[in-house]
């Protein structure tokens, strides 16, 4: 794979991507929700994809994205973060790792170019359906709590 080196650049440099990406979310009024999360809580997530990158975008299967992804939109339903706002983060997180990639090479050649790409439709690909179970379990998440309340009504 020709973007394998875009991707251990990025597993390489999880950490400050990490520090830079949580202050986005804590500055930013579109996923203001998430100052309800504590900050290690967020990090330790957005490392977690970013150290793990290769894996997530070779290894990881559909029901290991899904698995992973609805238990997080469960937790943002029950830590009453707007679903707006988790679809904005995740965006984000998206974003970030696409302008750290933009920053980061020289697409001199033809070849470095179609990596650039290579790469970019791969996270595309990976957090299109990242966003996708998320939504899932935290519309799963809210339907459970809506229908609990109702019983006890």
């Amino acid at each position: 794979m020709l973007a394998s080196k875009l991707v251990r650049l990025i597993e390489a440099h999880s950490d400050r991507l990490s520090d830079d990406l949580l202050a986005k979310f804590l500055n930013s009024e579109k996923c203001s929700d998430l100052r309800k999360v504590p900050a290690d809580e967020i990090r330790d997530r957005t490392r977690e994809i970013y150290r793990n990158l290769s894996d997530w975008l070779l290894s990881k299967t559909e029901d290991d994205i899904a698995t992973r992804y609805m238990a997080i939109g469960q937790r943002r339903a029950s830590q009453a973060i707007a679903l707006s706002h988790v679809v904005y983060a995740m965006t984000i997180t998206k974003e970030h790792l696409q302008q750290f990639v933009q920053r980061e090479t020289l697409s001199d050649t033809s070849l470095a170019l179609y990596s650039e790409l290579e790469l970019v439709l791969m996270l595309d690909q990976f957090f299109d359906r990242a966003l996708y179970y998320a939504t899932r379990g935290y519309e799963r998440a809210m339907a459970a709590g809506a229908a609990s309340t109702s019983k006890v009504a």
